[in-house]
């Protein structure tokens, strides 16, 4: 059954790259190049990739430690209802290797997601999940989230999210592309509020 893209909110210090895939958007923040290299997604006949740009002002370490906890998505993910560890990878705790199930809330086209995590660079401030399982329509979805500071003087921080996905059955590429760019730049607006409202608990 087809999706239809949830209807976006407003893009208050955003932008979102398609298209041309997510290197035109790392080039508009001005990403160092390696952080750069990570979202230099491949998609295949059938998928789609695109890319978000979130600008904040909150300093780059209040707004990691958000993005960091692949155990806690839902402290601004708020599609996401629950979130629990089924697989803790070799260290017993979140690492490489970590397997998370997500339980999303209802309206959207999806119940569960099982993700795998990547990447978890703490040096370059870098994390990535792909999805391995459960009740959704984004097969083969894989995600990278980069946070760095923002250009010289400019204070604050830039956090850049791509992903590549396959384009469900019955759907097509800009519909999808649609649909997964406006949850991204949701949830990174959301990420925004609960980064500069973190910093300034902690000013």
């Amino acid at each position: 059954m087809p999706y239809t893209a949830l209807r976006p909110s407003p893009q208050q210090h955003s932008r979102v790259t398609g298209g041309g895939g997510a290197k035109a958007a790392l080039a508009a923040a001005a990403a160092p190049a390696e952080v750069a290299r990570h979202h230099e997604h491949v998609a295949r006949a059938g998928q789609c990739c695109s890319a978000v740009v979130q600008a904040i002002a909150a300093p780059v370490g209040a707004v990691w430690s958000v993005v960091r906890r692949f155990d806690r998505p839902q402290a601004y993910k708020h599609f996401i209802r629950s979130c629990r560890l089924v697989d803790g990878g070799d260290a017993g705790g979140v690492a490489v290797g970590s397997v998370r199930e997500v339980r999303v809330v209802s309206g959207l086209p999806a119940t569960s997601s099982r993700e795998r995590l990547e990447i978890l660079d703490d040096e370059s401030r870098v994390l990535s999940f792909r999805v391995v399982g459960g009740e959704h329509r984004l097969a083969n979805y894989r995600s990278v989230t980069t946070v760095h500071e923002a250009g010289a003087g400019a204070g604050g921080t830039v956090v850049v999210e791509s992903y590549v996905v396959d384009v469900p059955p019955g759907n097509t590429v800009d519909e999808t592309r649609v649909f997964v760019d406006t949850i991204v730049r949701c949830n990174l607006q959301s990420l925004a509020r609960t980064a500069e409202r973190l910093a300034l608990a902690l000013a």
